[in-house]
């Protein structure tokens, strides 16, 4: 059985219909394995498939420099919805909706959220059509349910690795989170965008659990990445390269922010933030991310110097208050 849903004839359609000759094939890790086997249907249709091995972190990581230097005409994107408002590359996106049910799961969850009234419902692309049910299942057992659409997003209810806004607009109305999804990752995201408790029912493992927890470990250690910052003289403020993730005014203005305050503060431009790439300057003393936050938040103990979102930098210059931080959300960059 498949877990998740690859719209095979439509590919085949759109491929006729943008008379695609060359097709880049891009997917998230865990629907790589399925990449040789979207290819030979791409295959089948005449026209030539290419595979992206590299990583890819979302819409916002879109392959458009890889399909540039290839030249093709059609990039098949996989596992996400549409985000970026223009793409130089003609894209479809094939959103790999999850293909296993919801209801063992969330038939699991009542006891966890047994002291809240108000509850939050978020999920990712793959399971949005399962929210009507589990809103229904929780409307009977008496909650309150709120799905917030702040009109960012594709559908209402979803969130991205780093985009928790349509959670984020609730907050203040509920008592408490649910995401319905696989894995800890958003579930993470969530608690750090909102600081309520957020609970996780997972239709993969059929178990349900809290995340608050761990992801208060996170906290603690953003905590102090703060302020093992707040000695640093000599910053360098990193710039990403990826086409979502580029924010060279936010660069400058965090830049100038650092100087005002008597620091050395340099501009790096880079794609992949990794820990590698970073022991390369060893007189930079902390690093500001304006590319992704998760990064900074969830591979913190991998990299030997601070890493900082611009919000922590504004935390560490004394612009800002942990606690206006905290209320404003971890991942508010």
């Amino acid at each position: 059985m498949k877990l998740f849903d690859f719209e095979e004839e439509r590919i085949k359609q759109e491929i006729l219909k943008f008379g695609a000759k060359k097709v880049l094939i891009q997917m998230p890790e865990g629907l790589k394995p399925e990449a040789p086997r979207i290819a030979k249907i791409i295959e089948k249709t005449g026209a030539f498939a290419v595979i992206s091995a590299n990583p890819c972190y979302g819409a916002c990581d879109l392959a458009v420099a890889e399909a540039e230097s290839l030249n093709v005409d059609l990039i098949i994107h996989f596992g996400h919805s549409k985000m970026l408002k223009y793409e130089s590359v003609p894209t479809i996106y094939i959103e790999a909706r999850a293909t296993v049910r919801t209801d063992e799961a969330i038939a699991k969850v009542l006891p966890l959220l047994k002291n809240w009234y108000k509850i939050g419902l978020v999920t990712t692309v793959q399971h949005i059509q399962a929210l009507d049910y589990v809103k229904e299942f929780l409307v009977r057992a008496g909650k309150t349910v709120m799905i917030g659409d702040t009109g960012r997003l594709e559908y209402a209810g979803q969130i991205t690795g780093c985009d928790y806004s349509n959670a984020r607009s609730i907050a203040k109305d509920v008592e408490c989170f649910l995401f319905v999804g696989g894995g800890r990752f958003h579930a993470i995201g969530v608690f750090l965008a909102t600081s309520k408790p957020t609970i996780v029912a997972d239709p993969y493992e059929n178990t349900v659990f809290s995340i608050d927890l761990e992801a208060e470990k996170i906290v603690k250690r953003r905590w102090a990445s703060i302020e093992e910052a707040r000695n640093a003289k000599t910053f360098a403020v990193l710039v990403g390269l990826k086409q979502g993730q580029k924010r060279l005014a936010e660069a400058w203005n965090i830049k100038n922010r650092l100087e005002e305050k008597g620091r050395t503060a340099l501009l790096f431009v880079i794609r992949e933030i990794t820990p590698d790439a970073l022991t390369e300057f060893p007189t930079i003393e902390a690093y500001v991310n304006t590319a992704c936050p998760r990064i900074s938040l969830d591979d913190s103990s991998m990299f030997k110097k601070p890493l900082l979102t611009v919000n922590e930098t504004l935390v560490a210059l004394d612009e800002l208050s942990w606690e206006e931080l905290c209320r404003k959300g971890l991942l508010e960059n």
